[in-house]
């Protein structure tokens, strides 16, 4: 096998980037979930995400890869954020971005994050962040859960889906059915009593409302789960403590998609391989294990059935982090297949037909989209993948 060709890549789940120049502090910043300093004498530029980037991105800023961390800051300084961003999401060779548009900061639009990278842009729906939102102009608690329940239908009909941070507001091992009426009534007074605007929505049963919510819609739902920042317990966001959820949801038609999973990918995987309705991505796991990449996702596709696995980068704040994500997901892919079909497991067909669908397919019927959005250089062919494999 001569190379694997893997198409224009679906971005399934990821988050707007810097609009402003960063301070090395900032950029840094980035480059882990960490909320402390670096070690003594090092920085987040020692990491696998910080080796990566000085890897894929800097020969995309005319540099040459592995270059000093302070020659690609400075490079990217001159260059400017706005031709940065235009350099790095255009060589990313990703068709489609679906933009959860819950963080905060100032970051680009999904239109903007399209047009950068000459794609097509869906939106996201973060339902805590939905419900903050409504509930900082609500004057009641009927109020505030009849605008939710008519901004969840409305969300259903114009975005791609949903996706929900309850492993980081409560956890995931929650009460697996819909609260009752009158729990989700008294939880919405409790909340609204005792909030100020901007406060964070913790309350279990409103937690566990916003999911049924959006789960009756039937559209896609995104959970969080696995590895984040120390805002979370990591012991309470393994996805197999969704099992039960996951049965009791089953019945709505709502698709469950498990982002991230890392370190319970083969839980996700198990997950995915014995209920129809649920699938799993490796987003945020494949960037942070970086030259690693390839054995995390041969754990995924050991018992994960092929057309249950999507791919995404969750890239946020840094253009880098969509080169970085794509590259890694390219390499790690190609030269997995590439193997097992040298080894005669696998023929050629087959692994081509997989990667297509954990690159693009699997999401687009997911999600229900369109076919991919045609360069503007060339309006017959897709973008050219980054790389290829021997």
């Amino acid at each position: 096998m001569t190379g694997l060709p893997i198409p224009p890549l679906v971005d399934h789940h990821c988050h707007g980037v810097a609009r402003a120049g960063l301070s090395a502090q900032a950029f840094e910043s980035f480059l882990t979930e960490s909320d402390a300093p670096a070690a003594p004498g090092t920085s987040f530029f020692d990491t696998q995400p910080g080796f990566a980037v000085r890897r894929w991105c800097a020969p995309l800023l005319d540099l040459e890869p592995h270059c000093p961390p302070e020659a690609y800051l400075a490079r990217r300084a001159e260059l400017g954020p706005a031709e940065a961003t235009r350099r790095l999401l255009g060589s990313c060779g990703i068709s489609d971005f679906l933009v959860d548009t819950g963080l905060p900061g100032d970051l680009t639009s999904p239109q903007e994050l399209a047009a950068a990278g000459d794609a097509a842009c869906h939106e996201i729906i973060r339902l805590e962040h939905l419900a903050e939102r409504i509930a900082d102009g609500a004057d009641s608690p009927a109020a505030f859960l009849d605008a939710l329940g008519d901004a969840v239908r409305d969300g259903a009909r114009t975005a791609a889906g949903f996706k929900s941070v309850v492993a980081y507001r409560y956890g995931l091992d929650f009460e697996p059915g819909p609260p009752r009426p009158a729990e989700v009534r008294t939880a919405a007074d409790r909340w609204l009593t005792a909030r100020t605007p901007g406060t964070r929505l913790a309350e279990p049963a409103l937690l566990r409302h916003l999911l049924w919510s959006a789960a009756e819609t039937g559209a896609p739902l995104q959970l969080h789960t696995g590895f984040g920042d120390p805002d979370l317990r990591l012991d309470r966001c393994d996805p197999l403590l969704l099992t039960d959820f996951a049965r009791a949801v089953r019945p709505t038609g709502c698709t469950l998609v498990l982002l991230h999973c890392y370190p319970y990918h083969r839980g996700a995987g198990y997950l995915a391989h014995a209920f129809p309705h649920v699938y799993a991505d490796m987003g945020l796991a494949l960037t942070h294990t970086g030259a690693r990449a390839g054995a995390v996702l041969a754990e995924m596709l050991e018992l994960a059935p092929f057309g249950k696995l999507l791919f995404s980068t969750d890239a946020y704040g840094l253009p880098e982090l969509y080169v970085v994500g794509a590259e890694l997901f390219r390499q790690a892919l190609g030269r997995l297949l590439t193997g097992w079909v040298e080894e005669g497991a696998w023929s050629a067909g087959d692994a081509e037909r997989v990667a297509a669908l954990v690159a693009a397919d699997n999401a687009r019927r997911v999600y229900g989209l369109g076919p991919a959005k045609a360069t503007s250089s060339d309006p017959a062919a897709p973008p050219a993948p980054l790389s290829s494999f021997g």
